[in-house]
């Protein structure tokens, strides 16, 4: 149902959910399909009640850090069965998506209602950065929980590996950016599900539900798909400067 908002001195009517969606179709597969799309829901709620998109973002870094916070204070008591894994995974499950579609909509609420500044893109940076340290402090604090002979250097290796993919998309949207498989061809986009971010945290997130014990064996993988990326994005850029 169309409806209007004020941007500068005009009136602009946005007629459809699909508006906001079109806005902003970044991401692996799961994001587009899924994350995306919810979050074009959450930004047709902002655009109708007037919020902006920093707003979101705010939101988005809340949510995320209380389902985080939610996970780490009850690591301890998971793993000694005095609380349910599944209900704490659960939280997290529910927490981290809808912290993640928020984060796709306010991109897509700037982008639609005319309100994008680099100081928003700033603040949308800083509150991923924010909330996904929280993310991988909750996940080792589990692996930590359940198995204390997890070793210092995976931790390590986990939380540095992660933020990989966090920069890199970030290096995406500059105006040098490229990329090593340019196909997007179904097959390869489903072996890129490996680090689509909505995608991940599904995995996290059900491994916290329905096996927390298998946590170490979760950040292992995802420190070796990580790191694997990081040398080969090396690699890949190093061969293209030397051409």
């Amino acid at each position: 149902m169309p409806f209007a908002y004020p941007q500068g001195e005009q009136t602009v009517t946005v007629a459809r959910l699909d508006d906001f969606y079109q806005a902003n179709r970044g991401g692996g597969l799961f994001s587009e399909t899924v994350s995306q799309r919810l979050g074009a829901v959450f930004a047709l709620a902002g655009a109708r009640t007037g919020l902006a998109p920093t707003v979101l973002t705010v939101t988005n870094l809340l949510l995320g850090l209380a389902a985080s916070v939610a996970v780490i204070a009850s690591a301890g008591a998971v793993a000694d069965g005095t609380v349910p894994g599944w209900l704490i995974g659960l939280v997290a499950l529910v927490g981290w998506q809808v912290a993640y579609a928020l984060d796709c909509a306010d991109g897509q609420l700037a982008r639609v209602t005319g309100q994008t500044s680099p100081a928003g893109a700033r603040v949308d940076v800083l509150c991923d950065v924010a909330a996904q340290i929280a993310l991988v402090t909750a996940l080792s604090a589990v692996a930590v929980a359940q198995v204390p002979e997890t070793p210092v250097w995976l931790i390590g290796a986990f939380a540095g590996t992660w933020m990989v993919n966090l920069v890199t998309s970030v290096m995406q949207a500059g105006p040098n950016a490229a990329s090593m498989v340019t196909s997007t061809s179904l097959p390869v986009r489903l072996v890129k599900l490996i680090r689509d971010y909505g995608a991940v945290i599904v995995v996290a997130g059900v491994v916290l539900t329905a096996a927390p014990a298998l946590t170490i064996w979760l950040i292992a993988a995802f420190t070796v798909v990580n790191g694997g990326f990081l040398l080969a994005s090396v690699a890949f850029s190093a061969r293209s400067a030397l051409r």
